[in-house]
């Protein structure tokens, strides 16, 4: 009667494993792609050279939230109607 319990003990934890690493595999692809997406876009703005005096964490700091979704607005003065 004993001898059936760490079968299913095992059987169990094992179980729970798989579900735990099919789980995390749509988290694992989506970082992924965003850092994919952060190393680009901060190769992109390291050639820009109006960004040169931002420093490398500033550069990065505008990578992140670009890839965030962040949209960027020159600032214009606003013309009266």
């Amino acid at each position: 009667m004993e001898s059936y319990r760490p079968k299913v003990f095992t059987w169990i934890a094992s179980l729970l494993l798989a579900i735990i690493s099919i789980e995390l595999v749509p988290i694992s692809n989506q970082s992924k792609i965003w850092n994919k997406c952060i190393k680009t876009t901060a190769s992109f703005l390291d050639d820009l050279h109006g960004l040169k005096e931002k420093g490398k964490a500033g550069r990065e700091a505008i990578a992140v939230n670009i890839c965030n979704g962040a949209v960027h607005y020159r600032n214009q003065a606003s013309e009266g109607p």
